[in-house]
This record gives structure tokens, sequence and C-alpha cells, in this order.
């Protein structure tokens, strides 16, 4: 590794590949991945997965659709059912902008349809609409029920009916704990699926997510859409390590200082995991003792001051977050800084 300065988002690419690998083949073949893209953020990872097979993305905001357009995809799925008119506005300018797209919205009320149906109007017929479903997660989402279809008629009659959406990370436990819960919902929502092809209306589903996407009988959900496998990180190696996951981002840190048994990282709450306990937000060194905004103390009776420790996030959704680029070593053994979009939320950063 080249000198870097730290802390510093290191990501190694030959095992976000191996990652690809393993997670095509638990959902059954790369054209039913539909990856999230909140995780990275990264216009070259993009790019990266659609010259390995990947078709289809899934987005938070409005800025990572532009992203994932600009990388050369064709079908997102911007997974946000907001009733704001300036981003959907914005989205809606993307269809023109990448008039071989197809971009697909979500809703989750009448409010929300209604706010979109006049937005749409004279809008390019690339754009369609997803019903976001409530499995029980009680964040968004419509009652998996009468609602639902109401909704979905609704969709249809404005033309623009693309299917349902369904993210249901509520759902932990063990294996056939979870595989159990997903069987109950997509009893469901075949049931939503019946009720509409027997009214000629013929829609599919996305959805899942890291602890359940394996699950999901193919013939109820089309695309499967988890995002954190890309990198994976402490929390699913430990929880789903029957994936076969390697760990393929890291924060490099310095020892800064030791004393006591302990030693000082430069990497804080800035720089790692901000959104978990912090105890809990990396592994690869000791106890995590304390942690301030620049600054973690580890117990450890090894490390020396100048040392250099590659840590693991525990959740590296949020830590790809706080970084505008990353230090990559490519397939090839290169390393090279690749821009990403860190905590941009309205300005693209061009791959």
């Amino acid at each position: 590794m080249p000198a870097v300065a730290t802390p510093c988002f290191v990501v190694v690419e030959d095992r976000i590949l191996h990652n690809l690998k393993v997670t095509a083949q638990a959902c059954g073949g790369v054209e039913r991945l539909m990856p999230h893209v909140k995780t990275h953020r990264a216009a070259w990872l993009v790019a990266l997965l659609l010259a390995n097979g990947v078709s289809a993305f899934k987005a938070s905001t409005v800025t990572e659709v532009e992203m994932v357009l600009a990388a050369g995809a064709t079908r997102v799925t911007w997974a946000f059912p907001t009733v704001n008119p300036q981003n959907i506005g914005r989205f809606i300018e993307l269809a023109a902008k990448f008039p071989k797209a197809e971009l697909t919205g979500l809703i989750d009320s009448r409010h929300g349809l209604d706010v979109w149906t006049r937005l749409l109007e004279g809008a390019p017929a690339s754009i369609n609409l997803r019903v976001d479903l409530d499995p029980a997660m009680g964040r968004t989402g419509v009652p998996m029920d009468e609602t639902a279809l109401e909704l979905a008629r609704a969709v249809v009659r404005i033309g623009r009916l693309a299917g349902w959406h369904l993210y249901d990370g509520n759902i932990r436990g063990t294996y056939d704990e979870r595989k159990v819960a997903v069987q109950k919902l997509a009893d469901t929502l075949e049931a939503l699926q019946s009720s509409l092809r027997e009214e000629g209306i013929d829609v599919d589903a996305v959805g899942a997510c890291s602890y359940t996407f394996d699950l999901w009988p193919r013939s109820v959900m089309r695309h499967v859409s988890p995002g954190t496998w890309v990198y994976s990180n402490a929390q699913h190696l430990r929880e789903l390590a029957h994936h076969d996951w390697l760990a393929a981002a890291f924060v490099l840190t310095t020892v800064i200082s030791t004393r006591n048994g302990t030693s000082t990282l430069d990497a804080g709450s800035k720089a790692i995991s901000p959104d978990k306990p912090a105890q809990q937000r990396f592994q690869g060194a000791g106890e995590i003792v304390m942690m301030n905004e620049e600054h973690t103390v580890i117990r450890n009776e090894t490390l020396d001051t100048g040392d250099r420790l590659l840590l693991v996030p525990e959740h590296t959704c949020t830590t790809a977050y706080l970084y505008s680029h990353a230090l990559v070593r490519s397939v090839h053994g290169r390393w090279e800084y690749r821009d990403q979009l860190g905590n941009e939320r309205s300005v693209v950063a061009r791959p």
C-alpha cells in the first residue's frame, strides 16, 4: 500500500467481484440482482457491475439515480416514496436527459400519486411507478391488503404501473426463522398479484434485503435488491457467514499514541460507522474504550505508535458516505484513488 493520509477509505476490487459471484449464485442468477447503490455511491462500481452482468439498480436519492445513469445504467428504481415536487421534478428531468433509460419511482399514498400524476403530465413514457408495500417494518409502504390493490388500480388508470416494491429490513433471526417470515410475506404478495392478474393486470415485484434476498421465490419476487454485499461489513460477516462474502472495504487508520495497554487511533466517529453504538463500530483491532470525533481508544498491548490498521466497519453504507473518494486496489494490483458521491445529496460527482 502506498503512503497515504489517514483515516482513509480503502476498497479491494477483486473482493467485490468475489462477492458479486456468490451473491448472484445465492439468488439464482446475476440477472435477478438489482443492487442498492446506497452502500457505495460510486459510479466506477456501477460500471464494474454493469460490465459483469448486472443490468438494474436501486437508489435512495435523486443524486444517486443520476450518478447511476451517468455511469451507463439504463434501468433504475428510485426506492423512496417521496411527495416532494422538487425532488420528483428532478427525477422526471432525468428521463429526458437519459432517454434510453427506464426509470421507476415509488408511491405509498393517494397524496403521493396525485403529486406524481400532476408532474408526469407530458413526461416521457419511460417513467413508471411501483406501489411500496409495508411488510410490518413500519417505515413506508401501504398495508398488504385491499389498500394496496386500490392504489395499484389507480396507477393503472394513469398508465404507469410497474408493479410492487417491498423492503423487508425488519426480518432478522435464524435462517429458518427468516425463511418462515419470507414465505408468509410471499404468500400475501402472491395473493395481491393474483388479484390483479384476474383483472388483466400483470405486474412483478422488486425488493428484499441482505437477510432475505436468497429466500424469496423467483415466481413472486422478480428482482432482489441487497446492497451491503458489495463491500460486506462486520455485522454481515458475523450474522450471514453462510454467504461466503469477503470484507472488501476498510478504514485505514494510524496509531498516534499508546499508553497503559491502550492505543489511540486517528479514526473517530467522523470516520467509521457513526450510526452504530460506539463499542460496535468496527472490527479489526481491540476492544473500543471510547470514541470521539477524530479519535478512538482501543485496548491493545501489542501495537506501537505509527502502526497502521485496516478496520472493518460494522456498517459500510454509512462509512462509505463519509468519504468523497476511495483508495482502491484494482484487479490488476494497482492502487488508485477513485471518486464517489460521499455525503453529496444535490450535485453529481461525474465519473
